[in-house]
């Protein structure tokens, strides 16, 4: 349901235009002039602020400055009985998403919120959107491990040598690899990911080398597979110690000689790839327990980076915070929400047993369930108690 928050000094405007707007399906607040609005709008969200102009204490173009500054994206339609046409102007000059006389006409006044919130679910839909498909997420930290992680990136980067990246689940893995291709000199090249774990042991091969229409019964055209998609990137195949023992052996052949085959095929492909794999495997144990081939861990570990758990890089949890607070409220569409110093203490305290993956989660739990400053309470209350 859309919150509405109407501002006017008038008793039976805010009464009537509450009752309207409410019986149509939106969520209403009142506020009696502008500084009451203002504070309103700074503790929580709305999709749409109604707003008159001629208010006691803080008039309406006032409240319109100064609730821009707060957060631009929410539409501020201006409503007044004393208008004119220069004031409609100074109004949207200033931000306003539009301007209605009173008393204002009932269809008019729908469509106008209509409008503006469709405006709020755009721009909501933009800035997800545009982080989609914006450059890599920055490896944020300032913590000695993830230095020396960064400077490993830029050495290794430009090389074509392959990199085995270890670490539990949700330490970021995947975007270590993200930026080893982003600096390499394949940048312009596909980055095609593989979860070896995700793919059941029988597809695994047809996943990563293609097939030949007819090669197994489901096999009704041919199929090309990541290497071949991969050609002059990188292919990053992650968790690679689920992977199986025949699948191991195609994968270090055609690193060996550039070379595959596709399923059911008997035609050699030339692959120009470059390849990072990830797992939270120990592939030593592994190799000694027979799941994992030897000689190819000695060809996927030339360059070895190793990511920290969150436990042993408490320190950066305050940035890594602030960051997830920034792109969540913004995936939202509401203003950055604050947390106090004793919360971020809550959070540095906790076992973080999922890592980052784990605490992004916990971030958007208490953005949505907190007030406007998330207290070291909301934390005690909404993050999972320790085990």
């Amino acid at each position: 349901m859309s919150n509405i928050l109407i501002i006017d000094d008038e008793k039976a405007i805010r009464k009537t235009l509450g009752e309207i707007l409410s019986y149509e399906g939106y969520k209403i607040e009142e506020a009696m002039d502008g500084e009451e609005g203002l504070k309103k709008f700074k503790e929580k969200p709305f999709d749409v602020v109604l707003c008159d102009i001629k208010m006691p204490k803080i008039d309406g173009i006032e409240f319109l400055e100064k609730a821009r500054e707060i957060n631009t994206d929410v539409p501020i339609i201006m409503i007044s009985g004393h208008g004119n046409i220069e004031t409609a102007v100074e109004a949207v000059k200033k931000g306003a998403f539009d301007y209605i006389s009173k008393p204002p006409d009932l269809n008019r006044l729908l469509i106008t919120i209509r409008n503006a919130m469709d405006k709020t679910s755009l721009v909501t839909e933009t800035k997800v959107l545009k982080r989609k498909v914006s450059k890599v997420q920055e490896i944020i930290g300032d913590a000695a491990p993830i230095q020396r992680i960064k400077d490993t990136i830029d050495k290794v980067a430009p090389t074509e040598a392959r990199v085995l990246i270890t670490g539990e689940n949700g330490v970021g893995k995947e975007l270590v690899a993200r930026w080893l291709h982003e600096k390499s000199n394949r940048a312009s090249g596909p980055l095609v990911e593989v979860n070896c774990a995700a793919i059941p042991g029988e597809l695994i091969e047809s996943e990563l080398f293609g097939h030949e229409k007819g090669s197994f019964t489901s096999a009704i055209k041919q199929r090309i597979g990541k290497f071949e998609q991969a050609q002059g990137g990188t292919l990053f195949l992650d968790e690679i110690g689920d992977m199986s023992l025949s699948a191991q052996a195609k994968v270090l052949r055609a690193l060996q000689e550039a070379k595959i085959t596709r399923v059911g095929g008997d035609k050699e492909i030339s692959v120009d790839v470059r390849v990072i794999a990830a797992t939270n495997k120990d592939l030593l144990k592994e190799v000694e327990e027979k799941n994992f081939r030897l000689d190819l861990y000695h060809r996927l570990s030339v360059i070895l980076i190793h990511v920290p758990s969150l436990n042993e890089r408490r320190d950066d949890i305050p940035l890594l915070t602030d960051k997830f607070l920034e792109d969540i409220c913004a995936d939202y569409g509401i203003a950055k929400k604050a947390i106090d110093k004793e919360a971020l203490d809550e959070l540095k305290n906790y076992n973080w047993s999922g890592n980052i993956r784990e605490l992004r989660n916990v971030v958007e739990r208490l953005v949505i369930l907190s007030g406007k400053t998330i207290t070291r309470e909301d934390v005690v209350n909404n993050v999972v108690p320790r085990r």
